[in-house]
């Protein structure tokens, strides 16, 4: 594959073009991570409104009872995602999953205990205090280099 980039003040903004012989995979996989970088909007509902949600201000995300909640400082939201396409739309430098039913925002996580044996405790910001289920304990452990 081959990669030109050209320097041209006359444009306001960037344009990507593509040439190619066919449709490949590879044209594929480029043109969908190309659209996935725009910013998606999370919304919730909370007392009969629905809200957009800042990824910043996102704490953790879960599933109960066959529902998604986000959880943020002003409260809990229902959102009408499921947790896959949340974790979709969410900051991947920001957000990971620490079980099948969970999802927190690094940045607003206090401290890992690593003193339990095949899990970790996670205390998040509001006081909260959730567990990495064994599944996901190495894939924490990486992002932390412990």
């Amino acid at each position: 594959m081959q990669i030109e980039i050209k320097i041209d003040s006359s444009y306001t903004e960037p344009k990507i073009i593509v040439v190619t012989a066919s449709m490949t995979e590879d044209v594929n996989m480029i043109i969908k991570k190309l659209s996935m970088d725009s910013p998606q909007i999370i919304s919730g509902m909370k007392d009969d409104k629905l809200e957009v949600l800042e990824q910043t201000d996102l704490i953790r995300m879960y599933a109960n009872s066959g529902k998604i909640y986000a959880v943020t400082d002003k409260g809990e939201y229902v959102v009408r995602l499921r947790l896959y396409e949340l974790e979709e739309r969410l900051d991947k430098n920001q957000f990971v999953r620490i079980s099948n039913s969970e999802i927190i925002n690094l940045r607003k996580v206090e401290n890992f205990d690593l003193s339990f044996t095949g899990t970790i405790c996670v205390k998040l910001s509001n006081g909260f205090t959730t567990y990495v289920s064994r599944r996901y304990v190495s894939k924490i452990k990486q992002i932390l280099g412990v």
